[in-house]
């Protein structure tokens, strides 16, 4: 059957005859459905959009009587040849007349960047069932009610009074106290109402910070990796932008920071690796500050999903010198629609922040900043914050079960700090932009690192994965799917048994070595684990750095293949593998005989030596 001329979303709250018309309508005012087209019947057209024919004949007859359509007996439905006459500006020429505007624009408008044109979000993702990218607004976690009520608040006779009349460039004094009294305490700052300005969210505070200290005369130091969109913005200005390297501890602060006028760090969770900077790093930083005269943009990007049991003060709370200019969201976390940040530094800083804000908008919306004001003060944000930093824990350690216990994939994860985000690490030799085209195809979205270097060729060869949109019960089949397609794509390249060095151990063989033998591994995420495997089928287990986690469970011998269960550990699911002993090497292989893990075993007793 013919492809449908148009698509119905069957998550709109809108109507199918209603979708039908619309889309119709669209298709026609845009040119994809040119005048005097003839449209499928309203039976073939019912059949390739799986819905009733009535609905199809109802949208027709309104478009007809609304002069987008005309019918001709015995021939057909056909757009109606005179419905774009009307229009302003319209002509025969149509395509010709475009391009010879559009060609006139290009001689005036300046081209941005060639880089800034790569870097771009994936508007239908929504649509994808494992989208692990971060920084998606999952809308089933929306406070709707506790929001309406706040915004129920703000519609009230005299608050409607105070803001819809506007107050010059100033923001909503309650607000600003909320800001002040509930949010700042949080991480520790002290700060005065002079001291904070309400921003459009975080991108439109560093454009502010961007048109305050940067210029031709300005040497900003940025992290490697890092935020791309503070680069872009401070090249749009002519700074002269400096790379500075990020390790375990984040930012590196040494010599290389003794010429920067500007630092930009993302201490609470560094974009993209999701390191948390060190208390002591944070003091260097400060220090390097006051010694070489620089000023500190903090980005305390995620600084509400922070799941260390003693989150780490923000850099402006440590602050002697008035030098830290602290930036921050409010609506990151909430909804991304409603488009609120803010910026904390010295009363001077503000108010002539205040006057560049002036120049694009005199403040954000007055009622969105009642109605987060109410939000605020009724509890309802410290309510929001708690609930999903449960979820976004939960999902995000569901991420690191599910890539953990998947083994034998050549991936390393980051260590756990927090954040939404994993970042992780795959060989050099491993094509990862093929197997983020291929991850697309087969409905799994993860995210590419290179746009986070300044210079591409230094990237790491990573992906990057976020729990923010995506529930937790899908965690794990999209993991499990990706790690498929991972195995795929390397299966011309990895050991498989029958090719396989060392000794394939069968049967009684196999139960005798394995009896009383210890496997040591690293996890994907870097810890260590210790398995025995114990006489009368009995398994313990130890991870961690300090044995802090640990796990009991059962092993056997089936005919050539080694069985173990966990009683939590793998999800306490059986699998199953054959075993290969390469010297002081085991090698797992899975029912397709490709190797899925190896590690170092200590036998109980020593296999003559033999190959094949």
């Amino acid at each position: 059957m013919q492809d449908a001329i148009i698509y119905l979303d069957s998550n709109s709250s809108m109507g199918l005859q209603n979708q039908i018309r619309q889309k119709l309508v669209d298709g026609i005012l845009s040119g994809a459905f040119p005048p005097g087209m003839k449209l499928p019947s309203s039976r073939k057209l019912a059949q390739q959009l799986a819905v009733a024919r009535n609905t199809v004949v109802a949208a027709y007859h309104q478009l007809i009587a609304d002069g987008y359509l005309i019918s001709r007996q015995r021939s057909g439905i056909f757009v109606n040849e005179q419905i774009l006459e009307s229009r302003v500006g319209h002509s025969g020429r149509g395509s010709v007349a475009a391009q010879a505007e559009s060609a006139a624009w290009a001689r005036r408008v300046r081209s941005l960047p060639a880089r800034w044109r790569e870097v771009h979000d994936q508007p239908n993702w929504r649509y994808y069932p494992y989208p692990f990218i971060d920084g998606k607004f999952d809308q089933t976690l929306f406070p709707l009610a506790e929001w309406r009520e706040a915004n129920r608040l703000a519609l009230s006779v005299a608050d409607v009074n105070e803001w819809s009349t506007g107050r010059g460039d100033s923001d909503d004094p309650k607000l600003i106290e909320e800001i002040r009294t509930k949010i700042l305490t949080r991480r520790g700052i002290q700060a005065h109402a002079d001291e904070i300005l309400v921003t459009m969210g975080t991108q439109n505070s560093l454009y502010l910070v961007s048109q305050m200290l940067a210029d031709t005369a300005t040497t900003f130091a940025v992290e490697e990796p890092g935020n791309y969109e503070i680069r872009q913005l401070l090249q749009m200005r002519g700074a002269d932008v400096v790379t500075q390297p990020v390790d375990e501890d984040g930012l590196v602060v040494d010599d290389r920071l003794c010429n920067a006028n500007v630092v930009y760090v993302t201490p609470s969770h560094q974009i993209p690796t999701a390191v948390a900077m060190s208390l002591e790093r944070r003091r260097e930083l400060l220090d390097a500050a006051s010694a070489h005269d620089f000023l500190v943009v903090e980005d305390d990007y995620e600084c509400e999903t922070n799941y260390m049991d003693h989150p780490l003060p923000a850099l402006r709370s440590m602050d002697a010198g008035g030098r830290v200019i602290y930036v921050a969201s409010l609506s990151k976390a909430l909804a991304p629609g409603i488009r609120l940040g803010f910026i904390v530094a010295n009363a001077d800083f503000i108010r002539r922040a205040r006057q560049v804000r002036r120049k694009i908008l005199n403040h954000p919306p007055l009622n969105n900043q009642r109605t987060m004001a109410y939000f605020l003060s009724l509890g309802h944000y410290d309510s929001l914050m708690l609930r999903l930093g449960r979820i976004f824990r939960e999902r995000r350690v569901a991420l690191q079960r599910a890539l953990n216990n998947v083994r034998g994939v050549p991936m390393e994860i980051s260590p756990e700090v927090g954040g939404t985000t994993y970042w992780v690490r795959t060989p050099n030799d491993f094509d990862v932009a093929n197997l983020i085209r291929q991850s697309e195809q087969h409905g799994i979205l993860v995210e590419p690192v290179e746009h986070y270097y300044s210079i591409r060729e230094n990237a790491e060869n990573c992906i990057r994965m976020g729990v923010t949109s995506i529930p937790v019960e899908r965690i794990r089949p999209g993991v499990e799917r990706l790690v498929g397609l991972i195995r795929e794509i390397v299966k011309g390249k990895v050991e498989h048994l029958p090719t396989s060095t060392g000794r394939w151990l069968r049967g009684d063989e196999l139960r005798r070595a394995m009896l009383n033998a210890t496997v040591l591994y690293r996890e994907v995420h870097g810890a260590p684990c210790t398995i025995e495997h114990l006489e009368n089928g009995v398994m313990t287990g130890r991870r961690g750095y300090a044995n802090e986690d640990s796990d009991s469970g059962r092993w056997r011998v089936e005919g050539d293949i080694f069985y173990r269960k966990w009683d939590r550990w793998v999800y306490g699911e059986e699998k199953g593998y054959y075993i290969v002993i390469d010297g002081d090497k085991i090698k797992y292989f899975n029912s397709d005989k490709q190797i899925v893990d190896s590690a170092y075993i200590r036998l109980a007793d020593d296999l003559p030596e033999a190959v094949g």
